[in-house]
């Protein structure tokens, strides 16, 4: 079973702006990433800026983003 790597927040924010997301707010340790797709439809994350994310917290990211994406494409970024 492939081991979840150590991330923090800076680098989840900067996975997912090479799949078009974008800041759009901050709040406290919180940063809201969105992209818009071309028929309108925004999509939505939020990601604590913290210098080390907690196993589980990246777990929850990892599973929000699948609304987005298919698994494949994600979990070269998350696991090792």
């Amino acid at each position: 079973m492939p081991k979840l790597r150590s991330l923090s927040g800076e680098d989840v924010i900067r996975i997912f702006s090479q799949f078009g997301f974008e800041i759009v707010s901050q709040k406290g340790s919180h940063v809201k990433l969105r992209r818009i797709l071309s028929n309108g439809t925004k999509e939505t994350l939020t990601i604590p800026f913290h210098k080390e994310l907690d196993k589980g917290t990246l777990r929850a990211i990892f599973r929000q983003a699948l609304r987005y994406f298919p698994e494949e494409q994600l979990k070269p970024y998350f696991y090792s």
